[in-house]
């Protein structure tokens, strides 16, 4: 198949490169020129591209020409630019997607979009979005700009926190005091299982549907990063007590049972 990965960042270039090994043609976007190069040399057909609020930087529609599946791993970047309207970006690649006659859609989003409470609720994929804040409803809006267009099918997958290599929230949080929410459940996938849960949904012929994927374990925030800190041999954390935690617990048994999916990366 022909598939376009618009954002080959930490995790789209990973993705790309296992593709292309299973013998697709692969497309990706970066929006650094230096990167360029590397993601040619992934195998990856390298395009430049940016998404403003305005439009679209870059030859978009020779991005998505022929392509069977476009991928949209970008960052919303609303914890960095509050003022930023991440729906308005998406709505500009909207009329592209018409007018490419792609099969699918596969848009990675977060579990951000649950709200955190006091008793932990455990949220599957009817749960209610968390209406109180503006990146939940930016994500959730952004979703449903793909999920309700009758052009495509769109497949949601709301990944939990990130890790992987290079990358884990511990480096961030050694030696920090002060830190909220002790009591709270983790919610983290690796990157080996967000790949594997995207080519399970590029398998999947039609789907119209949001997907959790978040590794099954669960132990609480305090607990895990002051093992994981001393595992690395890193200082160790400290957490605030003072206040009732606030957080959730994202199921994935819709993956798990619907799809066979088996997580292979302990968090």
């Amino acid at each position: 198949m022909k598939i376009a990965i618009l954002g080959c960042g930490w995790l789209g270039l990973e993705l790309g490169k296992r593709l292309w090994e299973q013998n697709h043609e692969v497309r990706g976007s970066v929006t650094r020129h230096e990167r360029m190069q590397e993601v040619r040399a992934a195998g990856i057909v390298p395009y430049s591209i940016k998404l403003f609020e305005k439009g679209i930087q870059g030859d978009m529609r020779s991005f998505l020409s022929g392509a069977n599946i476009l991928i949209i791993d970008i960052p919303p970047g609303l914890r960095k630019n509050p003022e930023g309207n991440f729906v308005k970006k998406i709505k500009k690649l909207i009329p592209y997607i018409e007018k490419s006659y792609l099969q699918k859609v596969i848009f990675t989003s977060s579990t951000s979009v649950y709200e955190d409470t006091e008793d932990f609720p455990v949220y599957d994929e009817s749960a209610q979005t968390d209406n109180s804040n503006d990146i939940s409803i930016q994500l959730r809006n952004a979703e449903l700009l793909l999920l309700n267009n009758e052009s495509f099918n769109a497949s949601i997958l709301r990944f939990g926190g990130l890790i992987g290599p290079e990358r884990h929230p511990v480096k961030f949080l050694s030696g920090k005091t002060g830190i909220s929410n002790p009591e709270a459940p983790v919610n983290l996938v690796h990157q080996e299982d967000c790949i594997k849960a995207v080519c399970k949904l590029i398998e999947l012929e039609k789907d119209n549907s949001v997907w959790n994927v978040v590794n099954p374990e669960h132990p609480s925030k305090e607990a895990y990063y002051t093992r994981i800190a001393k595992e690395r041999n890193l200082q160790g954390p400290e957490f605030d007590h003072s206040k009732p935690s606030k957080g959730k617990k994202i199921s994935s048994e819709k993956l798990m049972k619907e799809l066979k999916f088996e997580f292979s990366e302990s968090i």
